[in-house]
């Protein structure tokens, strides 16, 4: 059996339409056509009927599409399993992130993988702390770098890195214009922050308790890019880490202090799903975005 052409049979089922296909493999519609007419030919009967719209499935068409499917499955499969056997890592991973370890983090690991795992397929989402955890529980994604904060490791997570957390103001604030600031300038300041349900802004709010402050968050944004865009502007703050405010400093004018009295922690882990199989891809994944966590780390000096 052909591998290609009934790969070719399977998306103009997906696509709908042989220009579509066309498109996709960077071919012409006469070739496309072609290359099925031939595909038919063999089989000794129709597999597509052509109409004005696309293409529709013949009853032989759909009487094999399913176990056509499967074929090309165990196939896949299968090659995977050759390089996985044979010490070669590949296949897809599925990845959630925080939008703060988008850059330089994960964009660093995709530009490591092309060069040295070219097998491996990444696939990237992203979403706010409890999304990543659904993600985790019904195995949408194989791992989450996301932000913990007790001190020990939990659940098989592995911590990479530990950062500090930073109040950020425009360019020029007078409150965060030195190193340091007390966590008590945060008593009814203006604050951005990052919609609930969200395990860090719950922290936050009973750590106020803890000290009599009141935490007032005049703005809630999920959105990274729209917390330090409104900061920059003046008049707003943002309690941010590092990789954060070193991405977003790129486009925006910002200064920030880091918070002490008391230090306020955080651990950039990597959790894996409970569900399905750790691959040999997963792994290699995993040991990359450590070593890269480690080295960026070192680079920013847990400083923006």
């Amino acid at each position: 059996m052909d591998y290609a052409a009934w790969k070719l049979f399977i998306d103009a089922i997906e696509l709908g339409s042989l220009s579509k296909v066309a498109e996709a493999y960077g071919s012409s519609q006469p070739h496309i056509s072609r290359r099925l007419s031939e595909l038919e030919e063999e089989c000794g009967g129709r597999l597509f009927q052509r109409t004005g719209r696309g293409v529709v499935l013949t009853e032989l068409g759909q009487r094999i599409a399913p176990r056509v499917r499967a074929w090309l499955s165990n196939t896949d499969q299968l090659v995977t399993d050759i390089h996985t056997t044979a010490g070669k890592p590949m296949g897809k991973v599925r990845i959630g992130i925080l939008p703060s370890t988008a850059h330089p983090l994960v964009s660093t690991l995709y530009y490591r993988l092309r060069e040295r795992y070219p097998l491996i397929q990444m696939s990237v989402r992203e979403g706010q702390g409890a999304q990543l955890e659904t993600w985790l529980e019904n195995g949408s994604v194989d791992l989450a770098i996301l932000f913990r904060h007790s001190p020990t490791p939990k659940h098989g997570d592995i911590y990479l890195v530990e950062t500090a957390t930073y109040l950020v103001g425009a360019a020029g604030d007078r409150l965060t214009s030195k190193p340091t600031v007390p966590f008590s300038s945060l008593h009814e300041l203006p604050l951005v922050m990052f919609c609930r349900p969200n395990s860090w802004r719950d922290r936050l709010h009973h750590l106020s308790l803890e000290l009599g402050i009141s935490l007032n968050v005049a703005f809630e944004a999920d959105s990274l890019r729209l917390q330090t865009r409104i900061v920059s502007d003046g008049g707003m703050y943002a309690l941010l880490g590092p990789y954060a405010i070193a991405d977003a400093s790129k486009d925006c004018r910002l200064q920030s202090s880091k918070l002490i009295e008391p230090d306020v922690p955080r651990h950039i882990a990597l959790a894996m799903s409970r569900h399905g199989e750790l691959t040999l891809a997963c792994r290699t994944v995993m040991q990359l975005t450590k070593e890269i966590a480690q080295s960026i780390a070192v680079e920013l000096g847990d400083r923006e």
